[in-house]
């Protein structure tokens, strides 16, 4: 009897035990996230103090706008959203009332009027690109046409655009249930405008027109190690949506051009080079 007794005492210590580290470590875990949410919110108010104080140079110096966006993706904050949503929060405090007041809809106003723009140029190039623009090419294009619209390169200060903004500027065309998207087509940034989706071949088809301005389907069997007909399909899936135009006049197997290559009478070396 006495040794079952004991056994079931250390059953009942251990059961003990394991219920106060159960309890411990919960403690624990309450308090890393108490100490965590309110280091944040100690970030969150230095960075409305420098809003504040920097406001000025937030609305007006793009590479000052864009350092001050990286700060606030650190720490969850997306001034962008909260100052869009300042005019139907007035009078309402919160977060929202309070990053409205520092930034002003001066930013939010920027980035929706940028996005207007930048619709305007993938829809004027569209038929040259079948949809799909580099987004350097849209910063370039807008650039150019924010220089005439001021009579020249001698702009106010704080008047260049980056493409940390027009990448902004996309962004917030999503609540909108936009077709407009980015997508990488290698290393680079691209602005999708219509409702499709590239699958992995012809994203490696784009990555590769990118090197010469053109392909060809022998090419691609070559240098991606493909098949002929996985190479034919890319290439004329993308003609069929405009991101490829074909030269037929090569001499011999046809070549597959970037429209943006052909219009700017660019040419290159070797597919490799």
């Amino acid at each position: 009897m006495s040794r079952k007794g004991v056994g079931l005492a250390a059953f009942d210590r251990s059961r003990l035990t394991s219920a106060s580290y159960a309890n411990h470590g919960t403690t624990l875990r309450t308090t890393n996230a108490q100490a965590l949410e309110t280091q944040l919110s100690v970030f969150r108010s230095l960075l409305q103090q420098f809003a504040q104080q920097h406001g000025k140079e937030i609305r007006s110096n793009p590479s000052f706008r864009a350092q001050f966006a990286r700060m606030c993706t650190a720490i969850g904050v997306d001034f962008l959203a909260a100052s869009a949503s300042h005019e139907g929060s007035r009078g309402k405090g919160g977060e929202s009332s309070i990053w409205g007041q520092l930034l002003g809809r001066t930013v939010n106003d920027f980035y929706f009027e940028l996005a207007v723009k930048v619709v305007e140029v993938c829809s004027d190039t569209r038929g040259e690109n079948g949809g799909l623009i580099e987004v350097r090419k849209v910063r370039e294009l807008l650039q150019v046409r924010q220089e005439k619209q001021m009579g020249g390169p001698g702009q106010k200060e704080g008047g260049g655009l980056t493409e940390d903004d027009v990448l902004r500027a996309v962004g917030t065309l999503k609540p909108l249930g936009s077709a407009y998207s980015i997508v990488r087509v290698g290393s680079k940034p691209y602005i999708r405008s219509v409702p499709k989706e590239l699958n992995t071949d012809q994203s490696a088809v784009l990555e590769a027109v990118q090197v010469l301005g053109y392909v060809s389907v022998s090419m691609l069997m070559v240098n991606l190690k493909w098949a002929r007909a996985r190479a034919k399909t890319a290439v004329e899936d993308l003609v069929g949506e405009g991101m490829l135009w074909v030269d037929k006049q090569a001499g011999g197997e046809w070549d597959y051009w970037s429209p943006g290559f052909m219009l700017e009478g660019q040419d290159g070396g070797g597919f490799g080079g």
